[in-house]
């Protein structure tokens, strides 16, 4: 079924929105980094923000569309290589939807220790780390379509991927769901990295707690996707107050 002008409208919406609440949050780093999404409808088309545009600026009317060739195919403004050569093979390997990529504090100060994993110190890490996949070492700037391809073969089924010494990048069907779990991944890395700072052991959950907390609850009167609906409804009315115009 083709997507109606509205749907796409409403992705273009919630991605710049998302771009946004990346500097609300402090997860971007001004010009860099990528958010994108594939135009509803078209799996080799991809939005994002024109490179050299801050994030706090962005406006559904301002995103880009371009292909895996490279070529801008709607709006105005330029595309940067790496957004290109990372996220395109994502989107074409893995399937996913939207593809966020930052360099954000916390994650990225646990990506810079020799042994970067994520730990089960918390219920909130508990629903994380299995869905975690870990590319072993920095391999310089991404200036090819052969390094998404790369990642896409390292990120496999999961759906967050630690960069080493560079970043995290996340997936998901919806912008909502993977802009909630770019926003949880960085606040269970800052709760570690500062657990960890006091030198003082960490007390882990076990396995069978981890499984006990992943397992499906009945009782939830909410699914997780309505959860992240919520959640991300309500982060757009936090913009509507402190950065209006991402729906311009």
């Amino acid at each position: 079924m083709n997507p109606t002008h509205d749907e796409t409208w409403r992705a273009r919406v919630h991605l710049a929105a998302a771009n946004r609440l990346a500097v609300y949050d402090d997860l971007e780093e001004g010009i860099d980094n990528h958010f994108t999404m594939r135009v509803p409808g078209q799996d080799d088309r991809y939005l994002v923000l024109p490179f050299g545009q801050h994030w706090s600026e962005a406006r559904a009317s301002d995103l880009i569309v371009f292909n895996e060739a490279g070529d801008v195919l709607e709006g105005s403004g330029g595309l940067e290589l790496s957004a290109l050569s990372i996220h395109a093979p994502l989107h074409r390997l893995t399937g996913a939807n939207v593809i966020m990529h930052t360099h954000q504090t916390w994650a990225l100060s646990l990506n810079m220790l020799e042994d970067n994993r994520l730990l089960r110190g918390s219920q909130t890490a508990a629903f994380i780390t299995r869905n975690i996949a870990c590319d072993a070492g920095y391999t310089g700037l991404a200036d090819s379509l052969s390094e998404g391809e790369r990642l896409a073969t390292v990120l496999g089924d999961k759906q967050i991927l630690f960069m080493k010494n560079h970043g995290v990048l996340v997936v998901g069907d919806t912008v909502a769901q993977a802009y909630r779990r770019l926003y949880k991944l960085e606040r269970v890395c800052r709760a570690q990295v500062l657990a960890m700072s006091t030198g003082r052991p960490l007390a882990l959950l076990d396995e069978a707690m981890v499984k006990k907390v992943e397992a499906p609850n009945p009782r939830n009167s909410h699914s997780q996707a309505e959860r992240e609906a919520l959640y991300f409804a309500a982060m757009m009315r936090v913009l509507d107050r402190e950065m209006p115009g991402y729906a311009d």
